[in-house]
């Protein structure tokens, strides 16, 4: 336990930490204000997973030439500004919450810009504290940290959402998001010791991409795992979109209710990371396909479900199963990964993580409107449960191409260092 709080003690990390979670949680707050306040304004699915694809899956595309702009400055001046835009921004949100001045192009507009920052704040906050914990070999203890902030924001956030809207409205929540914005720029701003990135010889993003794709692919490892979790997070997003509908029309619960599943998911997510920090130096493939089929159990248990107290609890077990699946991933993929690609390698999970889920969107759009939101789920569940069972299926001739191309591997990265 020791060990695993010991990234606490190094300068910044209780800082962006902290930033991290204020973060998740502001947007915890935000997914549930934007949901209720689009699908209540339009009364439509297709609005509502429009609005999800414009937020969540659009600002991918950006996000990346922005981050690669952005890591050349100071941090301490960087980040406060990015959370200061966020807090504008959420502020017009809640400006346009109020009586008839919603507009949905300025809110999708407004989704966008706030999603294209997010994916930045994150990307830059990732990179100093892997910049912070690197010297000291306290990295994977530092992500286990930060994904308990994650799951604690989740938790809190979707529950002080639904009770902001149920007690004062939509506006009110987008105007406490917005706060919550200006406080992470206001502890930045007075951090001291922010890493800062030495720059070596110039070498374009573009020679850097193709470079760290070539790897990806010639490693049979870290491309089994990048197209699994392509794969899986399209299921595991499917739901996303749809979720504030499946709460209201399939449950019949109120905006105060679908806080309580979103709430129950994080308890999950709390219950995983705490688990994983248990399980860890178990195997990771076992891990990672526990989890998963806990997420596609968890699915279809609750496209079954006709009450609220049911949903909750096969959320907690999907949470669960998300609190380990995301972090015994990153683990797997690192620990495979030499030092050399690290930073290239994160950073294309990390795009994967923002652009999968577009997919997922619209498909979980696409089956409600012919379906329902019950249909969305029993799909997202029955396909996660299959890719579980194939990875299971083609292990021992994985296993076989990995002991057959590592030396060749190996030797392939040796030439590369040495022309470099």
């Amino acid at each position: 336990m020791r060990r695993r709080l010991e990234p606490l003690r190094v300068r910044p990390f209780g800082q962006l930490l902290g930033s991290y979670t204020v973060n998740d949680l502001g947007d915890s707050i935000g997914v549930v204000a934007l949901s209720v306040l689009v699908f209540d304004r339009t009364g439509d699915v297709a609005p509502t997973a429009g609005f999800f694809l414009v937020a969540k899956f659009l600002p991918a595309l950006f996000s990346t030439g922005l981050t690669a702009h952005l890591d050349r400055m100071a941090l301490r001046r960087v980040l406060p500004v990015i959370y200061v835009i966020e807090a504008l921004v959420f502020a017009a949100l809640g400006f346009l919450a109020i009586g008839d001045r919603f507009f949905l192009p300025l809110v999708l507009a407004l989704g966008l810009v706030d999603g294209t920052l997010a994916i930045t704040g994150r990307g830059l906050t990732r990179g100093a504290v892997a910049a912070t914990l690197q010297p000291h070999g306290l990295i994977a203890e530092g992500n286990a940290l930060m994904n308990l902030g994650f799951a604690a924001s989740s938790v809190f956030g979707a529950a002080i959402a639904g009770g902001l809207i149920a007690a004062f409205g939509v506006s009110a929540a987008l105007f406490v998001d917005a706060a919550s914005f200006l406080v992470i720029a206001g502890l930045l701003a007075t951090t001291r010791g922010m890493p800062s990135v030495e720059h070596h010889a110039y070498e374009p993003w573009r020679a850097r991409f193709r470079d760290g794709l070539s790897f990806a692919r010639s490693h049979p490892l870290i491309r089994t795992l990048l197209v699994g979790q392509s794969l899986a997070l399209i299921c595991f997003t499917v739901v996303v979109p749809i979720e504030v509908i499946y709460a209201k029309e399939s449950l019949g619960t109120t905006s105060a209710g679908f806080g309580l599943l979103l709430s129950a998911w994080g308890v999950g997510i709390v219950l995983g990371s705490l688990l994983y920090l248990g399980f860890k130096h178990r195997s990771g493939f076992g891990l990672i396909i526990v989890s998963s089929a806990a997420v596609g159990f968890a699915y279809l248990g609750m496209s079954q479900a006709n009450v609220l107290w049911l949903a909750c609890a096969m959320s907690v077990i999907g949470g669960a199963g998300n609190g380990i699946q995301w972090v015994a991933v990153m683990t797997a993929m690192q620990e495979a990964t030499p030092p050399e690609y690290q930073a290239r390698m994160s950073g294309l999970l990390e795009s994967i993580g923002a652009a999968m889920p577009g997919i997922g969107f619209l498909l979980g759009g696409l089956l409600t409107v012919l379906g329902s939101p019950r249909t969305a789920f029993a799909f997202a569940g029955a396909g996660i449960l299959v890719l579980a069972i194939v990875a299971v299926a083609l292990r021992p001739a994985h296993q076989r191409r990995v002991a057959q191309t590592s030396t060749t591997t190996g030797s392939t990265i040796g030439r590369r260092l040495s022309r470099s």
